[in-house]
């Protein structure tokens, strides 16, 4: 296979096409580059998808292993499959909620599909979600609630024409370098400007034209603060409030005098003037995790709507535009039975339920009646021990989710099977663990944030123990539920055109998207119902403004700042953030070297070091939150604020640290502020990335 494959790189959101070739001789790919005919990115690549696509670093998992006396061994597929098929019957004897499952970003929509389909249709359990849920889910929830369905309205083709671009709780420098060229480029023109909304100086901030260090955690309070000023100062576009929205009069009401909001989130009234300003152009508001990983995610991201809706900011060239992280965030949302059935389907509207049922050929009442909790519930529900089997796909939640220890010793005490590609954190806790195929080894087919499908592909066959992760779910599906799938090797295209079939008629439709048209075109982009059509900006044609809402207008809201999930206080006096690092990605699994030694990190302000002078040792600290410590090294900056510490979220002792507090609307974690303080590093005890191992109460027990 040494021939150059046309395929979509998986690390990011962006999906921009690569050509791949597979080595002379054996398994893996020589060389990835940048595809000039792929729509999408025309050639450009970053050298970080590159690099974890061609040589990824972290232990590859080869064969299949179960634990026995303690110990991971390996075993055959056969008896590996034989304990999983004999151990999820036995959980879901006497319950459809025996087994929970975690499916992930980082699969196929055929994968995804067949995921949510064997778990919802054939476990019939409420227990699974995604760890998309973990970073998107407050913006799907405020895109449903403000517009009628999910995925931003904007695309990159409206980039160019923007004049002002506000990077708002998002570092897309160093989460999604290709698009973030397209933004530079594009504020760099005359008469153009970059905003960037962060309390700490990142690779994005660097470049800004004005950069806001609000408050951590106030980002509600700031955007309430710019709206109000826009309306105290008549700045709004009456035309099309009245044209095309509902519930401004009752935003008006709830909302704060801009002064009062502003001194809230600890900025300047001329900065809130300088923002506010920004919105009399053509302006892109793109928003991140800094905003959706919060215990007013969802609240935060409807606010961010509010401004593009009050300033008539919603057509092509305009609009709020979330960054997805993940490679198929966007493609499990569609596809995977998660929160909404294919295409977006009403979970609970019962019409929608049977046409599901009937596409599968299930009774209608095997199917849950909610969506369920969300990976954070599911984890606290395995604790309670009501599902007595956990099943992850793709994804590490023992590195990824808050409140790490928690979930290692909950899974610990789980039937646990883990489905990867690497060996992981999660794996290292399994009983039976799956050996799956990754990028450069798949067949399918992934959705970028601009909702744009496109083909990944295979251009190197795998060792023999290592199966596809379609081929995984069907043989599980297979034994359990014979109905459900066919016999693996499962044909992805054959799946494809069954989850598309689904979508028919939604607002989320694919029907007129197959393989045949994208091997012709690269990617097609959704919605898509005839097989010459394909979506653009959303919401706005030459006939005007029409939403899926029961009105068929946009939405305004009415959520204010409540503060901060978890306050800094005598015992925890400075705030912990968290942020990706260019380098580390999906908990940095391809990125990172197994077991690593190194410590987190710590960026902290001069002064702020200067205070906690003795708690440092030769550079090195302890941070405690309420859940854990752990050992960083503190690197003195700047750009962070005063009292606060930031670390990387895809370091895997971080989470340790963080907050299980969920979003009420969304389900998704406060991963972005937590109370912690600082010790010194214990001299009996070696410096490892867990540090101490807190007391009850780690600050009144010194």
């Amino acid at each position: 296979m040494t021939g150059w494959t046309p395929t979509t790189c998986v690390r990011c959101a962006v999906g921009c096409g690569h050509l791949q070739k597979g080595v002379d001789n054996g398994y893996g790919l020589d060389t990835v580059r940048g595809d000039a005919n792929h729509p999408v990115n025309r050639g450009l690549a970053c050298q970080r998808g590159i690099d974890e696509t061609a040589d990824p670093d972290g232990e590859w998992l080869t064969r299949p292993l179960i634990r026995k006396d303690g110990e991971l061994v390996a075993t055959s597929w056969d008896i590996a499959l034989g304990v999983v098929v004999n151990r999820f019957q036995a959980a879901l004897e006497d319950t459809p909620n025996g087994v929970a499952v975690l499916g992930s970003g980082q699969q196929t929509n055929e994968a995804a599909y067949a995921l949510g389909k064997l778990a919802r249709g054939g476990f019939g359990t409420r227990y699974y979600d995604a760890n998309t849920t973990l970073c998107m889910a407050s913006a799907v929830t405020a895109y449903y609630q403000a517009f009628g369905s999910d995925a931003p309205p904007p695309t990159y083709d409206d980039i160019p024409d923007a004049e002002s671009h506000v990077v708002w709780g998002a570092n897309p420098t160093a989460a999604h370098p290709v698009m973030y060229r397209w933004i530079a480029q594009s504020a760099d023109e005359d008469d153009s400007q970059l905003i960037v909304v962060d309390p700490v100086e990142s690779e994005t901030a660097e470049d800004a034209d004005t950069h806001v260090q609000l408050d951590p955690g106030t980002d509600l309070a700031f955007a309430r603060a710019v709206l109000s000023h826009l309306i105290e100062t008549d700045a709004v576009d009456r035309e099309f409030i009245e044209e095309a929205t509902v519930g401004f009069d009752a935003l008006r009401e709830e909302l704060p005098a801009a002064a009062d909001a502003a001194d809230t989130a600890g900025v300047s009234m001329d900065t809130v003037e300088t923002v506010a300003d920004a919105f009399a152009d053509q302006t892109l508001i793109y928003w991140g995790m800094g905003v959706n990983q919060n215990v007013e995610g969802t609240a935060t991201a409807r606010a961010l709507i509010d401004l593009c809706l009050a300033t008539g900011n919603l057509e092509p060239g305009s609009g709020p535009f979330s960054l997805t992280g993940q490679a198929n965030s966007m493609g499990t949302r569609v596809c995977s039975s998660k929160g909404t059935w294919p295409g977006h389907r009403d979970y609970e509207d019962p019409d929608e339920r049977r046409t599901v049922a009937d596409a599968w050929d299930i009774p209608v009442d095997r199917l849950p009646d909610d969506p369920g909790p969300g990976p954070v519930g599911i984890i606290d529900q395995l604790a309670d021990g009501e599902p007595e089997a956990c099943w992850t796909v793709a994804t590490n939640p023992v590195a990824g989710m808050p409140d790490a220890d928690h979930v290692r010793e909950t899974l610990e005490d789980t039937f646990l099977v883990v489905q990867d590609a690497f060996r992981t954190e999660t794996a290292d806790v399994a009983d039976v663990v799956l050996p799956a195929a990754t990028w450069g080894e798949s067949e399918g087919t992934v959705t970028n944030m601009e909702r744009n499908v496109s083909r990944v592909r295979a251009a190197s066959d795998t060792p023999s123990k290592v199966r596809q992760d379609i081929d995984i779910i069907a043989a599980i599906g297979e034994q359990m539920y014979g109905d459900l799938f066919e016999h693996p090797p499962i044909d992805p295209e054959t799946v494809f055109d069954e989850f598309v079939a689904l979508t028919d008629g939604t607002v989320a439709d694919l029907s007129g998207i197959s393989y045949e048209r994208l091997d012709a075109e690269l990617a097609v982009r959704w919605p898509a119902p005839e097989p010459d059509s394909q979506g653009g900006y959303r919401y706005v044609t030459d006939d005007g403004w029409s939403f899926p809402t029961p009105s068929g207008r946009a939405r305004f809201s009415t959520g204010t700042h409540g503060g901060l999930a978890e306050p800094t206080d005598e015992n925890y006096p400075l705030t912990l953030t968290t942020g990706r690092e260019p380098d580390a990605y999906n908990t940095g699994v391809r990125s990172r070297e197994p077991n690593p030694e190194t410590c987190p990190v710590a960026r902290v302000h001069p002064e702020t070091i200067i205070d906690h002078i003795e708690a440092l040792d030769r550079g090195k600290t302890v941070i405690v939150s309420r859940r854990a410590s752990v050992t960083a090294t503190m690197q003195p900056d700047d750009g962070v604020p005063k009292g606060m510490i930031w670390l990387p979220i895809h370091h895997p002792a971080v989470n340790a640290l963080t907050l299980p507090v969920v979003d009420p609307e969304s389900d998704e974690p406060n991963f972005k502020q937590c109370a912690v303080t600082v010790r010194p590093p214990s001299p009996s005890n070696p410096l490892t990335e867990q540090g101490l191992t807190p007391d009850a109460d780690p600050v009144e027990g010194d």
